[in-house]
């Protein structure tokens, strides 16, 4: 199977040039790489100013800045947007796309017009899904898991639009994921085995398989309960015999998955990211791609411990305990794999690996907790409460966003050409680490004395650690300046990269930067050991672009 080249579809004088082709339907993976990802952060500042809102109400246990319904809409809109408009697009789309051509020697992906039709899904489901907060009666206002009946009660032209949003989105990922399953497996440069794959490569095939596996399924539940809505059917409505327990099962057996969706591909880019800032190579590679195999597999086994209290019979509590316990084998192994990669290596604390150290920490307090949250008895104590909140943001803003940012300050050399500012990109670091620790560690403690979630009202008793909470998620809001200062004015004024300026061995950093639209000029290299750092007396065989080979032998 060969890849179509851009250029095989478009004639070259009438593509876009310059900042133009990024708004165009471009087939270049690399342009909609970087569509998926200016796209993902414009919807990270709406997702952040939402959280703004809900983190401003909460800073008085009464609802005295915005009513509660609008709190409800405000609640449902910034967790709909946080998953399906930034950390599921950008950590797959936007990297996947941009990165897996040039780790499987291809010049473009499998279907290109396919993978532009994935990103020109998304700005038109997001603009329905922000649009549906100025419709008449308002949007959908039963959170990002629309649970009915409760979903059946609120407001109807917003929970439908919200439906279809959902299912845009639903799609674009379904199209992506069959495009890097194709490009992984059937686009690999000759000579180069599953087994040489950079680490990305397999994160990106085991979340396609969960994304084409699962997402079918919350698609078709998502339509069963639109016509509940709409045509009054009674698949989940309790009043015409409906079962709102199925909905959960088969809610839950996409968006536990899709934890895994967004986690397993932040496992990937940290896992490129850390041997080259470490100088050492990637400790236990073999270990850490069955892990992902194994993770990818239990992914699909463990959704109904977000159901323990919805009436579960004890033997499926007792199987869905030990399945969830057994995940957190394969994760850790990854965490050990890691930390080994660090140890003894010549760490460089730029941005990229601040972010990725703190990727590590916050992650590993996110698994513990969710170890925790495993057991039935502790798990129904805060079912409900602001512990699963604390948990689950210590998984994806703790862990997948730290890694996004990670990935930023080490693939903007490339995108650009261009370095950013190591003392902003510290200060980015600093204020986020700090402000995201202050606001959600003290939720750990108010879900353990029983604040629900989900509500703008509360116990006057937890007002204090609310208030802690508030200024920690402000912190996070004020980094966000340095970081956007940063990436603007580095793209014009920035110090000059030159092609390769970590000195990595990964080929993408074998052409120049930025890439030319084939990626390279002449034959892709061949790269069989894409961490071999401080090796004494390795060799890599390196076909760069101008045809001549590279050794690299001895210490690098």
């Amino acid at each position: 199977m060969t890849v179509a080249s851009p250029t095989d579809f478009e004639p070259q004088g009438l593509q876009p040039q310059g900042w133009l082709k990024y708004f165009s339907f471009s087939l270049d993976h690399k342009v909609i790489g970087l569509q998926y990802l200016v796209t993902g952060f414009i919807f990270y500042f709406i997702g952040g100013a939402l959280a703004g809102v809900i983190r401003t109400e909460l800073a008085s246990p009464i609802s005295d800045f915005v009513s509660r319904e609008t709190y409800n809409e405000v609640l449902t809109l910034h967790g709909t947007v946080m998953i399906f408009l930034w950390i599921v697009p950008v950590v797959n789309g936007a990297f996947g796309n941009y990165l897996i051509p040039f780790y499987v020697g291809a010049r473009d992906m499998a279907f290109p017009r396919l993978n532009a039709v994935a990103f020109w899904l998304i700005p038109p489901a997001g603009i329905l899904l922000i649009a549906s907060y100025f419709v008449a009666g308002g949007a959908a206002q039963s959170g990002w898991t629309a649970y009915p009946p409760l979903s059946l009660s609120t407001p109807a032209i917003g929970q439908v639009i919200w439906i279809l949003s959902v299912l845009l989105l639903g799609g674009s990922s379904i199209f992506g994921g069959i495009n890097f399953i194709a490009t992984i497996l059937k686009l690999r440069r000759p000579g180069l085995k599953l087994m040489q794959l950079p680490m990305y490569c397999w994160a990106m095939l085991g979340t396609s398989i969960l994304v084409v596996l699962s997402t079918p399924v919350l698609a078709g539940t998502l339509i069963l309960l639109s016509f509940d809505i709409i045509a009054h059917t009674g698949f989940f409505n309790p009043a015409l015999g409906g079962n709102v327990v199925v909905y959960q099962h088969l809610f839950w057996f996409y968006s536990h998955p899709a934890v895994y969706i967004m986690v397993l591909p932040a496992f990937g880019l940290v896992s490129e990211i850390l041997p080259i800032h470490a100088r050492k190579p990637l400790f236990g590679y073999t270990t850490m791609v069955y892990s992902i195999l194994a993770i990818v597999v239990l992914g699909l086994v463990v959704w109904a411990h977000h159901m323990f209290t919805s009436g579960t019979p004890p033997w499926m509590r007792l199987f869905f305990t030990i399945a969830t316990s057994f995940i957190a084998v394969p994760t850790g192994i990854k965490f050990f794999n890691w930390l080994a990669t660090l140890w003894g290596g010549k760490l460089a604390l730029n941005s990229a690996m601040l972010f990725s150290c703190g990727f590590i920490i916050n992650f590993v307090f996110g698994g513990i907790t969710g170890v925790a949250l495993a057991q039935v008895p502790f798990d129904i104590h805060v079912h409900d409460t602001y512990f699963v909140v604390a948990h689950f943001h210590y998984i994806v803003y703790g862990g997948t966003v730290f890694v996004i940012f990670a990935s930023v300050y080490h693939w903007y050399p490339k995108f650009t050409g261009r370095m950013l500012n190591e003392d902003l990109g510290r200060l980015h670091f600093l204020l986020t680490f700090i402000g995201f620790n202050l606001c959600f560690t003290p939720q750990h403690w108010l879900g353990l004395n029983g604040m629900p979630r989900r509500v703008a009202e509360y116990d006057p008793s937890f007002t204090t650690l609310n208030q802690v909470s508030s200024v920690g998620a402000l912190l996070m809001a004020i980094s966000t300046l340095p970081f956007l200062i940063n990436v603007i004015w580095s793209a014009f004024a920035g110090e000059l990269a030159g092609d390769n300026p970590w000195k990595a061995l990964t080929p993408e950093w074998l052409t120049t930067s930025p890439p030319p639209v084939e990626n390279w000029v002449g034959e892709a290299p061949l790269v069989t050991h894409p961490y071999d750092y401080g090796i004494p007396e390795g060799k890599i065989d390196l076909r760069v672009a101008s045809g001549a080979d590279l050794w690299f032998g001895g210490k690098r």
